[in-house]
């Protein structure tokens, strides 16, 4: 693995691990001694955990942090898994309980930004999709856009609220006429918006 100039501020043992491979006949195999970080890989918006040799600072390892539960904590010293790619047990044995307790806290945060993040980008093309299917916004199609809105989540509400209200027709039609179908339409969606 290539070198990389150690991260300040890493060296110190609560974040000092040895990392271990499961050979094939079933031992752990000692890869080095270094220390670990989570961290951006290279021209990526990815995290992934880091560990630098404690003497010539070359990457020991670099395992990507993805949503799957592939991490284990075993005991308090211990974090282990299977990297999938090369078919390989990797653990990270941890000089003290606390940096482990940090890394795992850290890796379990990522995993839920992870979630979390692939969750709206689900909802946001689900609720794409579903908005193609809406009528044109006009005076005839108010009630059933209304109610579309009102039974629908409150992202969705809200999102389609900040479309209908990016619509300038829909502006114009409205304020400047001073149109009550369409005020009172905005008032609905308002409503449902903020009452759900």
């Amino acid at each position: 693995m290539g070198a990389r100039e150690k991260p300040q501020g890493n060296a110190n043992s609560m974040q000092r691990v040895k990392v271990y491979r499961l050979s094939d006949d079933g031992k752990w195999d000692d890869q080095g001694t270094g220390h670990v970080t989570v961290d951006y890989m290279e021209r990526s918006e990815e995290l992934a955990l880091f560990v630098f040799d404690e003497e010539d600072h070359e990457t020991l390892l670099l395992h990507r942090i993805s949503p799957d539960d592939i991490f284990k904590k075993q005991e308090d010293t211990i974090i282990s898994w299977r990297n999938l790619e090369y078919s390989t047990e990797l653990a990270l044995s941890f000089q003290e309980n606390t940096g482990c307790s940090y890394i795992w806290d850290h890796i379990c945060d990522v995993q839920r930004t992870m979630h979390f993040s692939s969750l709206n980008h689900e909802a946001f093309h689900s609720m794409n999709s579903e908005l193609r299917e809406l009528p044109a916004v006009e005076l005839s199609t108010l009630p059933i856009i209304l109610k579309i809105v009102t039974e629908s989540g409150l992202a969705d509400q809200v999102q389609l609220t900040e479309l209908i209200l990016n619509d300038k027709p829909f502006l114009h039609l409205s304020v400047p006429h001073r149109n009550l179908s369409l005020i009172g339409f905005s008032h609905g969606i308002s409503q449902s918006s903020f009452l759900t």
